[in-house]
């Protein structure tokens, strides 16, 4: 296990389009969404999952819109699971253990508090398709075996649909 070496996503290839697309969505002016605030407690409740959030990935930076069990507002997008998980926006990112992902086994939040072992992360997408960021859970143990894919997915079009109502509201379209 490398102590200090772990591998930042690269941009996807429509990265312009999905930024624009997370520029237009309005999430980053509006205030907390109660809607949000259930999707996420609704993941970590069905994972059992210390650590849940909405993640927004945004061109250096990945926040959090919602989080619970997180201490940090934010990260640099270098050191974002979620980063990962918008490369293949038609899948989740399931990483069982941390330790035996190189991608990740060095990366801060492993080797230092809060210590994630197991990411799940489902990309949001908006209504043209552009992944804005994740619905996703971490714990401090690694984890196998079956996971509630499709109440994640369901979740993940839920996040979707009140993204989408922020928009409206904030008079983006």
């Amino acid at each position: 296990m490398s102590l200090s070496i772990f591998s930042p996503a690269p941009k996807p290839a429509n990265e312009h389009a999905r930024q624009r697309a997370v520029d237009a969505s309005g999430v980053r002016c509006a205030p907390p969404d109660p809607a949000l605030h259930q999707i996420v407690a609704r993941i970590a409740k069905l994972l059992g999952a210390p650590m849940a959030a909405l993640s927004i990935i945004d061109r250096d930076r990945m926040w959090f819109a919602v989080r619970i069990g997180i201490d940090t507002p934010e990260t640099s997008r270098a050191i974002s699971f979620c980063a990962h998980a918008i490369l293949d926006p038609g899948q989740p990112l399931i990483v069982w253990d941390t330790f035996a992902d190189e991608r990740f086994e060095g990366n801060p939040f492993v080797q230092n508090e809060p210590g994630v072992r197991f990411y799940i992360g489902v990309p949001v997408l908006d209504t043209d398709g552009h992944p804005l960021g994740t619905i996703c859970a971490f714990d401090t143990k690694p984890r196998y075996g079956p996971l509630p894919l499709a109440a994640l997915e369901k979740l993940a079009e839920r996040a979707a649909s009140a993204l989408a109502e922020i928009k409206r509201n904030a008079g983006a379209d």
